[in-house]
């Protein structure tokens, strides 16, 4: 995001998704080639080396994206229940939520006039907004994104397991195991 004064572009909404991709092509790169340093040093032909590689990437894949999902989405189900609370309480007690928020500018500095008037201002533009964002620490460009989670973690999975494949399809069958272990010994 980029601050009309600075014009700096923070990255920091990026984080869920970006973290999933990390995770998911690092597990790619070293559950790819785990499979098929395995079934190579059986001695199994290309053919079969490339085709169990090839179903543990996809298996894989399906596997994280299903695992970020179902972590995401209670992340984000817990995200809604505070807000429902957060909700719940600003209709019983509008008055104290009011305080609580101006409390929450006072710690950070305010002078406790200020802090009313600016707990005041931002209620009349969206009270659970300004709760969530400041009592809650939930911005909405950072919620938890479960199908954007997923995604990532997929298709980095399988962008990660695509090097060991590769790397066997490529090498001769003498220098198999050597090439695939260097490439998943490699960093990302």
């Amino acid at each position: 995001m980029a601050s009309p004064s600075s014009g700096a572009v923070h990255l920091s909404h990026r984080a869920n998704w970006l973290r999933a991709a990390v995770l998911g092509a690092n597990d790619g790169i070293v559950s790819t080639a785990s499979l098929v340093l395995g079934v190579a040093a059986s001695g199994a032909s290309s053919t079969a080396i490339l085709t169990a590689g090839v179903a543990g990437l996809v298996a894989g894949a399906l596997s994280m994206a299903s695992g970020e999902y179902v972590s995401v989405s209670s992340q984000r189900d817990s995200e809604r229940a505070d807000l429902r609370l957060e909700e719940r309480q600003l209709t019983d007690a509008p008055e104290e939520e009011l305080l609580e928020l101006a409390g929450l500018y006072e710690r950070r500095g305010l002078a406790p006039d200020l802090a009313v008037q600016v707990a005041q201002a931002l209620s009349r533009r969206g009270a659970l907004a300004a709760h969530a964002r400041d009592e809650l620490g939930l911005e909405e460009s950072r919620r938890a994104q479960p199908l954007q989670a997923a995604w990532a973690s997929a298709l980095s999975f399988s962008a990660g397991g695509v090097l060991p494949l590769a790397a066997v399809g490529a090498s001769p069958s003498s220098s198999r195991v050597v090439i695939v272990v260097l490439v998943r010994s490699s960093p990302l």
